[in-house]
């Protein structure tokens, strides 16, 4: 297999296990901002002109990456700042369902807003527990992240499909923050309703790019707030501002979604049959590793599907000597998390375990 580290310079350096934390900046992407900010210094608004044809292209990107609609993708600075866009749409009597210790970007957006909430557990039985509390509270959406940033605790998307089609009127938002990357994902097949995902995490794309995509049928639940001068400026926007003209209220800057747009042609180059090959098998091993050495949560060693990072049990001195050792990882919760991107390789969990 192909040298996927030398798109990472870092990763000559140091042991990344941090992708969970913040993805890296690859020699792809660097070389577009480089130009990029070269064409802006000499051609300044000439450059700008050319704004609105550029964001269509990256948005057409973004809907074929996840083989979905451009008329239906709307592009963001973070998923927080879409998130919150899109929790002002909801009627103020609108029943949520969230998960508990789930990632407080969407906790801490819905609860602020006084609507009635209702919690599930996130532990072995995720998927159980979700339907219960839909049975029992009957609300009209479930908000949850994919792969839970704590601990890797991954959804069943088959329970999302039979949960949808079991309770149709149910909306399900996903954050895919800590996902999207890691597999080729046909949202148009999915059961969720509504995706959302910063990019700067699994997809490598760098800060200040993010992305929602939208069933067509949706808006007709939701009644956005935002407006602004950017809100009819576009290919796939309207007079009338529809769903994505208001989710969109400002312009958008083509240094960060140009960006975007290269990780995605990045990750097509490598393809997501080497890219998830190797997460997979390093999965595979890092689970095995770790099970043997007891350093996982019951609640993970019990279920039969997991995310591609892990928390397992040590402390800040243990964290502290890692990172002397030049391994990246994250303190998370009452352990340290460890994530395997495709430029990690075996090598790399062989000197985590070395080292723990």
């Amino acid at each position: 297999m192909k040298n996927l580290k030398k798109e990472f310079p870092l990763t000559s350096s140091y042991v990344h296990l941090n992708t969970a934390g913040s993805g890296l900046l690859s020699e792809t992407v660097l070389d577009f901002r480089q130009n990029h900010d070269l064409d802006y210094l000499v051609l300044g608004s000439i450059l700008k002109d050319e704004q609105g044809a550029f964001i269509d292209k990256v948005r057409e990107d973004v809907a074929r990456f996840f083989h979905h609609t451009p008329q239906y993708t709307s592009l963001h600075p973070s998923f927080s700042i879409g998130f919150n866009a899109l929790l002002e749409a909801f009627d103020a009597k609108t029943r949520f369902l969230l998960l508990d210790a789930d990632y407080p970007s969407i906790n801490w957006a819905v609860e602020q807003r006084g609507f009635d909430i209702n919690y599930a557990r996130i532990d072995e039985w995720l998927e159980d527990n979700i339907e219960q509390a839909v049975i029992k509270h009957k609300p009209d959406v479930l908000c949850l992240s994919l792969i839970q940033y704590l601990n890797g605790i991954r959804i069943d998307f088959d329970f999302l499909k039979k949960l949808k089609e079991s309770y149709p009127d149910l909306l399900i938002v996903a954050d895919g923050t800590q996902y999207v990357g890691i597999e080729d994902f046909d949202f148009s097949q999915s059961g969720i309703d509504i995706l959302g995902a910063s990019a700067y995490k699994w997809l490598n794309a760098g800060y200040g790019n993010a992305f929602f995509l939208f069933k067509s049928g949706v808006e007709e639940r939701l009644k956005p707030k935002n407006l602004g001068f950017g809100s009819d400026k576009g290919k796939y926007k309207s007079e009338d501002f529809n769903l994505i003209s208001r989710m969109e209220p400002g312009h958008l800057d083509t240094l960060n979604f140009g960006s975007l747009q290269a990780a995605l042609g990045l990750v097509k180059k490598i393809g997501f049959d080497t890219i998830e090959a190797q997460i997979q098998n390093l999965q595979k091993l890092a689970l095995e590793a770790f099970a043997e050495r007891n350093l996982l949560a019951d609640e993970v060693l019990k279920r039969k599907i997991h995310g591609p990072f892990f928390n397992i049990k040590g402390d800040e001195k243990t964290f502290e000597k890692l990172r002397s050792k030049d391994v990246i990882c994250s303190l998370r919760g009452d352990g340290i998390r460890v994530s395997f991107h495709y430029f990690n390789t075996e090598s790399d969990l062989q000197k985590l375990l070395k080292l723990i």
